[in-house]
């Protein structure tokens, strides 16, 4: 099936974040300038919007090349990996206590709660000892299937921080785009035997404040780190241990961790996941995760063969509210 979208471009402008206020007084907090809106007039620039879609085209096609968000009521549409989102609201580069990296990628869109979220995050952190937020990658404008690097983020309610401080100077576009990331592991993990816990001279208890800052607000669904990471924020805290249930040990998240809300209240085409299991999750959940089973690839079977790898998710695939949203202009 295949769909014809008007011609015509986009002319609105682009919806803004609410400004920041309740600025913090501290002595390791830079003095952040104006942000400047080159990252969305990049966007703003070539749209991308398909003159056609073909329904049982990957999505991941269509979704990775528009460029600007659809002009249209702030919705998160279907589930986290499932699905897209309209009105999305820009990350500014460069706010109180964050920096956006990686802007090549166009991916700092979120639901307008993600962006409030994020900002209430970053005017909290010299409190805890941490200079601010590196913010990776959100979701794309239009949210849906990116070609690369995620199964999730697609309905604007996901952001990557980095699990390293924000340095105290405003990094140039060529540092946003080259500075690494730190894991904060021992070595490699999915080797027999293998050390999967923090290496102790790169994750400080300002990591864990950090963690427990970010899980410790109500609009928070779940937090994803990785295994040694979750171990290590079970041995961390002595006191009120509620927050760890939303942190969540899986793969990769060894360099950030990624913060997932739950859907905006009163959102009806939103898909909230199921709440975590009771408890802090330090048990038997937890060893499992630091063994062997998980990383170390078991030999196949005679005459087995590999698995076929996943197909792409399709147009068809999306909540129908996806294709309006895609060809909005």
């Amino acid at each position: 099936m295949v769909i014809a979208l008007s011609p015509a471009l986009a002319r609105d402008q682009l919806p803004q974040p609410k400004p920041s206020v309740g600025a913090v007084s501290s002595q390791n907090v830079p003095a952040m300038p104006q942000a400047k809106a080159t990252h969305v007039d990049n966007a703003r620039r070539a749209t991308g919007i398909p003159s056609q879609v073909n329904m049982n085209a990957p999505a991941r096609d269509y979704f990775g090349k528009v460029s600007v968000p659809a002009h249209m009521k702030p919705e998160a549409l279907g589930s986290y990996a499932k699905g897209c989102q309209a009105g999305a609201v820009a990350l500014r580069a460069n706010g109180e206590g964050f920096q956006v990296m990686r802007l090549s990628r166009n991916r700092f869109w979120g639901q307008p709660v993600l962006i409030d979220y994020l900002e209430d995050l970053a005017r909290d952190v010299p409190k805890l000892g941490w200079r601010g937020l590196m913010v990776g990658d959100m979701a794309q404008p239009r949210g849906g299937p990116m070609s690369s690097g995620h199964a999730s983020h697609q309905i604007g309610l996901d952001a990557d921080i980095w699990l390293k401080q924000m340095p105290a100077h405003t990094m140039t576009a060529s540092e946003r785009e080259n500075v690494s990331a730190v894991s904060m592991l021992r070595g490699a993990i999915n080797t027999k035997g293998a050390d999967r816990t923090v290496d102790p001279k790169k994750f400080t208890d300002a990591h864990a404040r950090l963690i427990r800052r970010a899980a410790n607000d109500p609009r928070v669904a779940r937090i994803f780190v990785s295994p040694g990471i979750k171990k290590a924020l079970c041995d961390f805290e002595t006191g009120n241990r509620a927050w760890l249930r939303v942190v969540r040990p899986w793969w990769g998240h060894h360099y950030h961790f990624h913060v997932r809300l739950k859907c905006p209240a009163g959102d009806g085409s939103c898909k909230n996941q199921a709440a975590p299991p009771p408890g802090d999750g330090c048990g038997k959940e937890l060893a499992w995760w630091m063994s062997d089973e998980p990383w170390v690839p078991k030999p196949p079977k005679p005459g087995e063969k590999p698995a076929k790898p996943k197909p792409p998710l399709t147009m068809a695939g999306l909540p129908d509210a996806c294709v309006a949203v895609l060809k909005a202009r």
